[in-house]
């Protein structure tokens, strides 16, 4: 198993599939490396309390996973479906993202500092207290989604929105534009403008200026 894994640590259920059952038989049997679960087909299982630190689940399918405190650290999950997946308190600290899907996705009080998303849809996801510290969000579709409590630094925020996405207790500070989608127009917003609009919504967001070279 992982180093950070507790020795007995069991998923609480297995993967229906019986490769991806059996992949994660083995390196639970093993100690060292992450998991490579690169393409597997993980749905039906409760993997949480798990140390998955440096793991691969590109293109996985973790769709409706239970993944509770677990610890993702620089695990690469570029493309993996995690559509209504269950990421409460785990650890995504450095995670690449990139691609992935996480609609409906639950990821309350989830640490994703220095985290990649670029290109995810997150749209209806449960973001509650979740830290974005230093996370790149980049044509992220936050639509629907509940950012209420989530915490910001200085990131690239350049994501899609709606009237639906909740912001309230939000703080920290991010760079724009972010595109606002109404019923019949969508439009850009940045600056002052959207600083206003976050903090119409319950928002303590600072909306910095974007650093020019010289």
């Amino acid at each position: 198993m992982s180093s950070g894994t507790p020795r007995g640590w069991a998923p609480a259920r297995f993967p229906r599939d019986p490769v991806a059952a059996e992949r994660l038989r083995e390196w639970i049997a093993c100690e060292g490396s992450g998991l490579d679960a690169v393409g597997l087909d993980l749905t039906g299982a409760d993997l949480s309390r798990a140390d998955f630190s440096e793991s691969w689940f590109t293109e996985a399918n973790l769709s409706g996973v239970v993944l509770v405190g677990c610890d993702l650290y620089r695990s690469d999950a570029e493309g993996a479906d995690l559509d209504h997946a269950n990421l409460t308190d785990s650890s995504l600290i450095r995670a690449n993202l990139d691609e992935a899907t996480l609609r409906g996705a639950i990821l309350d009080r989830a640490d994703m500092v220095k985290a990649s998303l670029y290109g995810v849809d997150a749209s209806g996801a449960r973001c509650r207290n979740t830290r974005f510290v230093g996370s790149s969000l980049l044509d992220v579709d936050f639509s629907g989604a509940d950012l209420s409590g989530a915490s910001f630094e200085e990131n690239s925020f350049k994501v899609k929105v709606d009237e639906e996405t909740l912001f309230h207790g939000a703080s920290g500070s991010v760079f724009g534009p972010v595109e606002v989608v109404g019923r019949s127009v969508s439009r850009q917003l940045a600056g002052a403008e959207l600083q206003g609009w976050l903090r119409n919504r319950g928002a303590d967001i600072r909306v910095m200026e974007e650093r020019r070279r010289a």
